[in-house]
């Protein structure tokens, strides 16, 4: 693994960079990205967002989103992407990574997924509550100040991947990180409001039929949701709405594993997965091609849904302690 001086020296070579998200992008993925690309704007250094999927209903709030694009636009020579464990989680952009590898684009990788496979030129990864606690240490690295527009980035993704401080990979130094950037005049309460607490009549619709489905397995240790395409077009919603709904299954006494399963087409599910003790659902996960953090993982699964059900429920009993 190189250095955050080794990658800021990188950095600061370049005259035009592309800063790419990976698919399906949660607050983390946007802090990242964003507060990256404001430290760039002060060094004066070329730069674009690059994400494949839309931008979710939950992040709309969030300033300078017009500078997020779908695909790169013209020539970079420097590709970073932030919170990705792997290429393929770049979705479309795949391509386009492989594409820079090919011309001997220089590409790096900023990422604290503990399944990362170290797949860029220059990695740094490091497992910690949310990416975004690499990226501020990067931002230092390149000598710049974190003012409020990044501070506000960084404090996004920091909230969403820490579960509002709530998961157990959670310490100090996610504490202190945020005790910087409340600092810089910050806003703490709005954005705990807007990424935790802030419900529209649709999402609340959503939330309340998805819940009626709540299924148990392995004598309730774990516990499964289900997010269909058709309850999502009833209710007027998108994924955005979604976030946090697995939060509810794992609260519940009993329940080691909860599963959340997001019906994106025809017999494809995507898999999030979290554990509330002990279960390693990133090796859960990674049974299926999958991966993430030991309690908070996820992957994609084809097949009816009684079969994906049970290939599930097999392998999360073979991490459940007797």
């Amino acid at each position: 693994m190189h250095t955050l001086q080794q990658i800021s020296n990188v950095i600061k070579q370049a005259k035009s960079v592309a800063i790419f998200m990976h698919m399906r992008p949660d607050g983390d993925a946007f802090g990242s990205a964003l507060s990256l690309s404001r430290a760039l704007d002060l060094l004066k250094i070329r730069n674009q967002v690059c994400v494949e999927s839309d931008i979710p209903s939950n992040l709309v709030f969030l300033s300078n989103l017009d500078k997020v694009q779908k695909a790169p636009q013209g020539e970079y020579d420097l590709l970073i992407t932030v919170d990705c464990s792997d290429e393929e989680r770049l979705g479309v952009l795949t391509d386009e990574f492989f594409r820079a590898k090919r011309k001997k684009i220089k590409t790096v990788n900023v990422d604290h997924h503990i399944s990362n496979t170290g797949y860029a030129d220059y990695n740094y990864v490091r497992e910690c509550a949310a990416n975004c606690m690499n990226m501020a240490m990067l931002i230092d690295a390149l000598g710049v100040e974190i003012d409020k527009g990044m501070a506000e980035y960084l404090y996004t993704g920091l909230l969403t991947d820490s579960g509002n401080f709530s998961h157990d990979d959670v310490g100090e130094e996610a504490f202190a990180l945020a005790s910087r950037l409340a600092k810089t005049g910050v806003d703490v309460r709005y954005y705990n409001y807007r990424l935790f607490k802030r419900q529209t009549p649709a999402r609340a619709k959503l939330y309340a039929m998805t819940m009626s489905g709540l299924r148990y397995f392995l004598d309730g240790r774990m516990a499964c949701i289900v997010i269909t395409r058709e309850n999502m077009q009833k209710c007027g919603t998108d994924i955005g709405a979604t976030e946090g709904f697995v939060e509810f299954p794992l609260n519940i006494d009993g329940v080691e594993v909860a599963v959340s399963l997001m019906e994106m087409n025809f017999r494809q599910y995507k898999v999030s997965l979290r554990s509330k003790e002990y279960a390693n659902v990133n090796q859960i996960a990674g049974k299926f091609g999958g991966g993430g953090h030991v309690r908070a993982a996820g992957c994609m699964l084809f097949g009816d849904l009684e079969e994906v059900l049970d290939k599930l429920s097999y392998a999360v009993s073979q991490y459940l302690e007797d």
